[in-house]
């Protein structure tokens, strides 16, 4: 029925910008595990991710004032918890040198399923990362935007402020050598390889 339809992300973002903090709680709601998820993508681990996609709302909110949305906030969300999560990440890493000039903790083996599901996850994640990061950085932006976001051609060039055709050629580029470096772990049928977020094919 018509008047139940949820109001959009341009309708509940111009309530939030001005002042309405349960239009944002519902675009939160409606965009957090995306983000979530995105969040995990870059940085393979599950409690940083939740951390990194606080702030990026976070974030997001303290901006609203000077942020316009069209049609979804999604691709703005995405822009800010790259930003976040590259600077996680920086920390991350100063933080693992440190921990390496320390004695190395007992292991203590956490039985629970759940844990178990989540260290498979990142180990799995860390080696997904290793292959990305063989990327040149534009390379690894349109592999995350539209390959583990699901933005169409047209929208990440949008996000990323470049011409339709480089995400295109990049995407293509990229996707050729993530296949040679994960193909033990994600066997990628011939038959989708190269497939075109818009339905149009890499050219």
């Amino acid at each position: 029925m018509e008047g139940s339809q949820a109001p959009d992300d341009a309708l509940l973002w111009q309530r939030a910008r001005d002042g309405d903090e349960r239009a944002f709680g519902e675009l939160f709601t409606r965009h957090v595990q995306r983000v979530y998820n995105y969040c995990f993508r870059r940085l393979g681990s599950w409690a940083l991710a939740e951390d990194v996609a606080q702030q990026a709302f976070t974030e997001v909110w303290r901006k609203r004032d000077v942020v316009f949305v069209d049609k979804s906030l999604l691709p703005y969300l995405l822009v800010v918890a790259n930003n976040v999560a590259c600077n996680a990440a920086r920390a991350a890493r100063r933080y693992a040198n440190m921990l390496a000039t320390l004695p190395e903790p007992e292991h203590v083996p956490d039985h629970a399923d759940d844990s178990a599901r989540r260290i498979d996850d990142e180990r799995r994640m860390q080696r997904v990362l290793a292959a990305l990061r063989t990327l040149r950085a534009e390379e690894q932006d349109v592999v995350t935007m539209c390959d583990w976001e699901g933005l169409s051609y047209a929208e990440a060039a949008a996000v990323l402020r470049i011409p339709l055709g480089t995400v295109r050629s990049r995407l293509a580029r990229a996707r050729q050598r993530l296949r040679l470096e994960l193909a033990e772990l994600f066997p990628v049928p011939a038959s989708t390889a190269g497939t075109d977020p818009d339905g149009g094919g890499s050219s």
